[in-house]
């Protein structure tokens, strides 16, 4: 992150937006509870919660994440929740009631997330980490009955989106338990402005209704005004959001989703899709994105948008020193060049990202490209390599008999036709 100039200075370096304005024109605004203008008129002490139901937050986080770093960067005092309370819960979701988890699994969850945020927020000084276990575990059923659930009657509960439309599948009916989630939250937003004069709650849209019951009970218990203001569910070019749930998450844990394939997932993105995601996810001005977006309108095939979007994002998440490796590592599987140039840690890197077959004895080529699937039986495997549609390390084969070998850390690249590419190593 260091390498990334930050919105600080970005801000002083001569730009009249207000904030407000550089939110909106960047797409980040869905709802808000007052005009935005008006949110941002002071400096807030805003507030986001993530509830520790993985281990790792993936890119579908990554929009809030990057705008409260946006809003640190421009003056505002951030706290980043980890429910290690509402996590035991579970928020509503479309499909079913989301496996309850232990203590145990949640604190152990809870613990990563807050190291994990820690360092993608490490230069925003005026960070605060706040787990709200510490006072949820300890709420006592008729106190929290009499002070929060009496300002919440259940005929605006059922008519919020998501509730009404479990209740009317009778195979999805929702229990009391998800019911008072909505409660939960807004419980964390009062004791928040309570103990740290918090103002501002952001979120994805989906909790939307959620981030109103916060603002309405900090009304009726305080009589004070504060805000919410939701961010759009970020989705790829097919409508679907980011997610575990959704089947195709990328884990910002580097043991879960490797700096290379999370280079890779970047480098993929669509066409439709790529300016958005630089309007969210990185720290460039407007003006640099519109000169991208220029130069990618004229000439897509170069993927100038792709490359600068993942070059950004992969130095934020995993710094500048893996996005170099990641750029070799791809430049040797998809351009060509010498496998062996690569460094010990690039070497591992394009065997963990690319399709890869260990060498445990010489094999000879036919054997190999049968081995590795290039081919799916001998005598199509004959056929390639007799046709010359087989090359190691970019030079052709057309001995099906000839032995091939590797000493101890030597990789070569296996390769059928121009796109079928195999990491054989040893």
């Amino acid at each position: 992150m260091e390498n990334l100039n930050s919105y600080a200075e970005m801000w002083y370096s001569g730009c009249t937006m207000t904030i407000s304005e550089e939110l909106e024109k960047r797409g980040l605004v869905e709802h808000s509870s007052a005009d935005v203008e008006k949110i941002f008129s002071e400096k807030r002490t805003v507030y986001i919660g993530s509830d520790p139901t993985a281990d790792s937050l993936h890119v579908g986080h990554l929009a809030w994440i990057t705008l409260l770093k946006r809003l640190s960067d421009a003056g505002h005092t951030p706290i980043l929740l980890v429910g290690g309370g509402t996590g035991m819960i579970g928020d509503p979701k479309e499909k079913g009631e989301r496996s309850l988890l232990s203590e145990k699994v949640v604190d152990k969850n809870a613990k990563k997330l807050r190291k994990q945020l820690s360092g993608l927020l490490k230069t925003t000084g005026r960070l605060r980490m706040v787990n709200n276990a510490d006072w949820l575990r300890k709420v006592k059923l008729i106190p929290f009955l009499r002070d929060v659930g009496k300002h919440f009657t259940v005929n605006d509960l059922v008519k919020r989106d998501l509730i009404k439309k479990r209740l009317e599948t009778p195979d999805e009916s929702i229990s009391y338990t998800e019911f008072t989630y909505s409660l939960l939250q807004a419980y964390d937003f009062w004791q928040l402005h309570q103990k740290y004069k918090c103002d501002l709650q952001i979120g994805a849209s989906d909790q939307w209704t959620n981030m109103l019951s916060g603002v309405d009970l900090i009304r009726k218990q305080e009589g004070k005004e504060v805000f919410a203001l939701a961010i759009p569910l970020i989705t790829d070019a097919s409508g679907r959001k980011f997610g575990k749930s959704e089947g195709n998450a990328v884990w910002l844990d580097a043991e879960k989703t490797s700096p290379y394939e999370f280079y890779q997932f970047w480098l993929g993105v669509e066409d439709e899709k790529v300016i958005d995601y630089l309007n969210i996810y990185t720290f460039l001005s407007l003006e640099e994105i519109e000169s991208i977006e220029k130069e990618h309108q004229a000439n897509p095939g170069a993927r100038t948008a792709q490359k600068k979007l993942a070059h950004e994002i992969t130095t934020f998440v995993h710094g500048l020193d893996n996005v170099e490796k990641a750029k070799n590592v791809s430049h040797i599987l998809f351009e060509g060049g010498d496998i062996q140039s690569l460094s010990k840690d690039e070497k591992n890197m394009l065997i963990d990202g690319a399709p890869s077959y260990r060498l445990e004895k010489n094999m000879t080529l036919l054997e190999l490209v049968t081995a590795t699937e290039l081919a799916s039986s001998n005598r199509e495997g004959r056929t390639f390599i007799e046709e010359g549609a087989v090359s190691i390390d970019g030079e052709k084969k057309m001995d099906a008999t000839e032995e091939v070998s590797l000493s101890s850390g030597e990789l070569k690249q296996l390769q059928r036709g121009k796109k079928q590419k195999v990491i054989v190593y040893r």
